[in-house]
C-alpha cells in the first residue's frame, strides 16, 4: 500500500525527534502505537461485519464446494476415459485369443447374448467385483478354471 523504504523512515524518525524532544519522544511513540492498535482493530471489526451481513462465509464456501465439485468431474471424466481404454483392450485381448474368451463367454452368460456377458465380465473386471462372473481377462479366467478343478 504504501512504499516506504528506510531513507524514507530515517527521514521521519529524525524529524519527529527534532520536533518533539529526545525526552517525549518514546511517550509519544507508545501513544502512536496505541492508537494505530485501536484503528486497526476497529478496522478488522468493521470488515468482519460487513462480511457478516452480506454472506461472505457463504459466498466462500460456495466456491469451495464448486472448486470440490469441479475437480470430482475432472476425476470421473479420467475415470471413465480409463475404463474405456481398458474396455478396448480387453476387447482387443479377447479377439487375439478366441478360443479362450469364448469359454469364458460360455460359462459366464448361460442363456444371455455373447455381447452382453462380454459387457458384464468388463464391468466385473472395472470394478474390481468379484461374483460368479469369470474375469475379462481370458488368461485370468484360465487360471481360476485350472485352479478350480
Amino acid at each position: 500500500m504504501f512504499d516506504i523504504g528506510f531513507p524514507e523512515f530515517f527521514l521521519a524518525a529524525v524529524v519527529a525527534l527534532l520536533v518533539i524532544g529526545p525526552e517525549r519522544l518514546p511517550g509519544a511513540l507508545r501513544t502512536a502505537g496505541l492508537w494505530l492498535g485501536r484503528l486497526r482493530r476497529s478496522y478488522y471489526n468493521v470488515k468482519t461485519e460487513i462480511e457478516r451481513e452480506i454472506g461472505m462465509d457463504d459466498v466462500r464456501r460456495q466456491l469451495h464446494n464448486e472448486q470440490v465439485m469441479a475437480d470430482v468431474r475432472r476425476v470421473e471424466r479420467e475415470v471413465q476415459a480409463f475404463g474405456a481404454g481398458a474396455g478396448e483392450d480387453l476387447q482387443l485381448a479377447a479377439g487375439a485369443n478366441p478360443g479362450t474368451a469364448k469359454s469364458s463367454a460360455s460359462s459366464a452368460g448361460a442363456g444371455a447374448p455373447s455381447g452382453s456377458s462380454q459387457a458384464a465380465d468388463g464391468a466385473a473386471a472395472l470394478d474390481g467385483t468379484d461374483g460368479e462372473r469369470e474375469a475379462a481377462d481370458p488368461a485370468e479366467a484360465a487360471r481360476r478354471n485350472d485352479g478350480a478343478g
